[in-house]
């Protein structure tokens, strides 16, 4: 089956990140008196955010009882504040190479262009209007918008649902971390693409079997074209 839908993380993916992320993930940990090495934030950072921010206090907090829903509603709020008013005003939000024209490539052969992300709706929508890429993309679904963000399949099963592709057969997923790749597999893609631009190395990458491992988001156009070739062969 030819590939009808892409579906691209965000930070880290198509969207660059000096570790901003990570580093707002700690200043919010920080905020609750949690010291959180960026080493130990970096492997989260694919996860729904509040699920991060419990993963974390369960490996730093000894007394259980103080891992409440408001610990980490107030943590997880922080954090959000903290990223919109820096997607707001920064200078450095900006494209990781290729992206657009990866976008423009894959849509031009009439393959929708979807974006999903760990992220909430509220810090998703910054990014995407501070980019302009309102109308480069097809569809967008955040992990506050699913009963349960990566790496379950909700947020690829919706945005299959919002865009008409009825089978997992013809998506592709592409994503920098662990969480994207069991994301994909989950959602029982076709692909299931790890890229080395954001938090995870190509070795890092591997336990977790993508399809594919690209150093260039621009790889995927010749992945996806290879499988059209493929389809119309058959």
């Amino acid at each position: 089956m030819p590939i009808e839908l892409v579906v691209f993380d965000m930070a880290g993916t198509t969207v660059r990140d000096k570790n901003f992320v990570g580093t707002a993930f700690r200043q919010a940990m920080r905020s609750q008196g949690y010291d959180i090495a960026i080493e130990d934030v970096n492997p989260l950072m694919g996860y729904e955010k509040p699920l991060a921010i419990k993963m974390m206090l369960e490996v730093r907090e000894p007394d259980k009882s103080k891992i409440t829903d408001a610990l980490v509603d107030t943590i997880h709020t922080h954090f959000v504040n903290g990223m919109i008013g820096f997607y707001k005003t920064t200078d450095e939000i900006a494209p990781l190479p290729h992206v657009e024209t990866t976008f423009e490539a894959l849509r031009a052969e009439g393959i929708k262009i979807a974006l999903n992300t760990g992220f909430s709706r509220d810090i998703a929508d910054v990014i995407v209007n501070r980019l302009g890429w309102e109308n480069r993309i097809d569809a967008l679904v955040a992990s506050d918008e699913v009963p349960y963000g990566r790496p379950y399949p909700d947020m690829i099963r919706k945005i299959m649902a919002v865009l008409g592709i009825e089978s997992a057969e013809r998506v592709a997923k592409v994503g920098d971390t662990e969480v994207d790749i069991n994301e994909g597999i989950n959602a029982g893609c076709k692909y299931s693409i790890g890229i080395t631009t954001g938090a995870f190395t190509r070795e890092e990458l591997l336990p977790y079997k993508p399809t594919h491992i690209v150093d260039d988001i621009a790889e995927v156009i010749g992945i996806i074209s290879q499988s059209h070739e493929l389809a119309a062969n058959n």
